[in-house]
């Protein structure tokens, strides 16, 4: 056993680690036992004493261990923030009769929302300023503004307490800035946060959360002017294995109740001209069928995996979409190609595909004399993240996109749908002294121990990477969900690049990189191949060069903060530093117990460990399972108290565990917000110190740190 003391060097002291004291707690199911010490530590509430004395002196004793680091987290928090914009705009996107936009200035935290009767900003006004809404709040989020569609109500739905609990406001766009009746007297308490509008502009849909699960179950009706407590239940969703969300179609003939369980879809629907109604399923719910409906006119266009793994596109007319046998092909399955998601235009469809880990758009056109063209739309690298912007125009004949490289800051592109011509309309100012030229990004695939071909994206700067094992290397994972993880632009990032880092994204099994068999093959029964690509990628970047084998370290949050809690437990010996934020690592007790918020949702992505393989096979690697008594890395771990996705005791667990059973002397640090929740501090500024500590922790470790400040 290692010795809980430090001698901090400022001080000359003894610090001592915060040892938790211990309580067993039997769990006993399939015929086998489980002692969890710190089962004490989960307090629904979050107002049990003794659990935030624990986690306060986590804190106080990792502030002290970083005192020395503290000008070196200063240094990268001010250069950070010296290559924010302070003054930045979005670009004007048309909703209806006037163009939406937001501001951001100065030291504020977050943007303000404006709209103007042209693109250029004529009679610009303030819909609402934000800053002003946050100001007396430790925590603020704003969830979701949406706009009547006569253009003259906004409901605002708002987060102080980082649980994702939102309340629904409304604003009266007519009134002026200081009359009395800005806001509408109509409060609605936990919710979802999400808004559709009917079209008659009086009636608003949204979702009541489920305050012990946190789920959304119910959908109801409210019509403005009226209380809360008199609105009308429309939905209840008795299986907790479903989110829930709401939408509307592309046409705004319909309100959509969107159900969607891992593997499984399905959609209600209600003329959104006939708001008292009643919501009617689109067509039979079918397990394992996965869909994305949306409408276009006397159309349905439908995203299915139904016999189709990596998905088709199908048409249908609205009159028939409830028999899939009327259904007509417009796309078919493609081996080798995932079809993401479609964007609806009365004359084009955009089609965003992924084919050997890189996305594309292709446009159709459905109307005119070039009916049954397509093309591309193209860019320039070989390796980039792109997406679909804001485009709520369904008449536009353009379409904006998203762009970034790990060399290219973000950039707002306008395609010519008729000829894809394309405008580059803004993009990403990062100031300072940046050069694209001065970096260097790279596409791998490297084998992973059972041969399959894990693809990798890394940048570096050119002048200070030499490919010979002397490099410091950051590898970045998350590997769950079917999310993928782009090689995005991170301005953040050029201060690990400059310091001579090589920065990786390994895009491990459990995404859908490589189309919908990647995820499959990294998820329940499946899932040590996620640990296991992430290990072999380190291995195989050391001995190519990329990186020194004594200088290399790791991150990830949430689910991959469950990556990194299994990473550290599998191969100590690889990583110098982990930084595993937010992180999911209590996973079989967490799954065992349906209280706890998502629980019952994730069955198809970790497996229902009620039934005795799941058990076993969640058993093999639960990060809090399988600690050991070995060397373990340097560990910077970061939670938020009111953390409604991964609960804070998960992690003040395992640090509490790991402090028991390590045989090292390294660090072991464990830093809570007392305000934030999974998403980290509020404000741009705020959660740029966030990353500044990670940073600042890993080159802190290395042997050269001394010459940093």
């Amino acid at each position: 056993m290692p010795t809980s003391s430090f001698i901090s060097a400022s001080s000359n002291k003894t610090v001592s680690a915060p040892i938790a004291k211990k309580i067993p707690h039997e769990m006993n199911i399939h015929h086998h036992q489980r002692v969890d010490n710190y089962y004490w530590m989960r307090d629904d509430q979050r107002i049990d004493e003794e659990v935030l004395a624990h986690l306060n002196d986590e804190n106080a004793y990792a502030d002290t261990m970083l005192t020395e680091q503290k000008p070196l987290q200063e240094l990268l928090f001010q250069e950070l923030k010296a290559r924010v914009v302070k003054d930045d705009n979005t670009v004007p996107a048309k909703d209806g009769k006037y163009w939406y936009h937001s501001e951001i200035s100065g030291e504020q935290e977050f943007s303000n929302f404006y709209r103007a009767t042209s693109f250029a900003g004529e009679n610009k006004t303030l819909l609402l300023d934000v800053n002003e809404r946050a100001k007396d709040h430790e925590f603020y989020d704003l969830g979701d503004v949406s706009i009547s569609p006569n253009d003259q109500l906004m409901s605002i739905s708002e987060d102080t307490d980082s649980r994702r609990i939102y309340t629904i406001i409304f604003k009266d766009l007519n009134q002026a800035v200081d009359s009395d009746d800005i806001y509408l007297t109509d409060i609605i308490v936990e919710t979802e946060g999400e808004v559709v509008w009917a079209n008659d502009n009086q009636t608003i849909f949204y979702v009541k959360k489920d305050l012990e699960t946190l789920l959304g179950t119910q959908v109801y009706r409210h019509k403005l002017g009226t209380a809360q407590s008199d609105d009308v239940l429309v939905y209840e969703e008795k299986d907790h294995s479903f989110y829930m969300s709401l939408d509307k179609s592309r046409d705004d003939s319909q309100i959509y109740i969107c159900l969607h369980a891992t593997e499984s879809t399905h959609c209600l629907a209600l003329s959104a001209d006939e708001p008292d109604g009643k919501f009617v399923e689109l067509f039979p719910y079918q397990e394992q069928h996965e869909y994305h409906a949306d409408k276009m006119a006397e159309h349905f266009y439908i995203v299915t995996n139904y016999q189709a793994k990596n998905f088709r596109l199908m048409k249908v007319a609205v009159d028939q979409v409830n028999d899939i046998n009327n259904w007509q092909e417009v796309i078919p399955h493609r081996e080798n190609v995932l079809l993401e998601g479609i964007e609806l235009f009365h004359h084009f469809i955009v089609v965003t595909e992924r084919e050997n880990g890189q996305i594309r758009f292709i446009v159709h056109t459905t109307q005119g004399e070039n009916a049954g063209h397509q093309y591309p739309l193209s860019f320039d690298d070989p390796c980039y993240f792109s997406c679909l912007g804001d485009n709520p125009e369904p008449e536009s004949t353009t379409a904006r996109l998203y762009y970034s490289s790990l060399t290219t800051p973000g950039s707002l592109y306008d395609f010519d749908l008729a000829t894809g011509e394309r405008k580059l309309i803004k993009q990403q100012k990062v100031l300072g002294d940046f050069n694209k030229a001065d970096y260097q990004s790279e596409r791998l695939f490297i084998s992973a121990r059972d041969g399959t071909q894990v693809p990798v994206s890394l940048v570096y700067r050119s002048t200070s990477f030499k490919k010979d094992g002397t490099n410091p290397l950051l590898q970045y994972g998350y590997g769950a969900y079917g999310i993928t993880i782009g090689p995005n632009f991170s301005s953040q990032t050029l201060s690990l690049l400059d310091r001579g880092f090589v920065y990786v994204i390994a895009h491990v099994r459990g995404s859908e990189m490589l189309g919908r068999a990647w995820y499959e093959t990294g998820k329940m029964s499946h899932k040590q191949n996620t640990f296991n690509d992430f290990i072999d990628v380190t291995q195989a970047l050391v001995t190519q060069g990329y990186g020194a084998k004594d200088k290399i370290f790791a991150s990830g949050g949430s689910a991959g903060g469950l990556l990194m809690g299994a990473i550290a437990n599998q191969a100590p010996e690889l990583y110098l530093g982990i930084g595993a934020h937010v992180p999911f690592l209590d996973v079989l007790t967490t799954m065992l117990d349906e209280t706890i918020p998502l629980t019952t949702n994730e069955y198809d992505e970790w497996g229902n460990p009620n039934e005795a393989q799941a058990y076993q096979d969640i058993l093999a690697y639960s990060p809090i399972d399988n600690i050991s008594a070995q060397h373990y890395p340097n560990i910077l771990v970061t939670t938020g108290l009111h953390d409604s996705q991964v609960q804070y005791f998960e992690p003040m667990k395992w640090v509490a565990k790991l402090r028991e059973f390590k045989t090292d002397d390294n660090l072991l640090l464990f830093k809570t917000d007392m305000d934030a929740g999974h998403g980290g501090a509020s404000g741009r500024f705020k959660r740029l110190k966030e990353s500044a500590l990670e940073m600042s922790f890993f080159i802190s470790l290395l042997p050269e740190a001394s010459n940093e400040i």
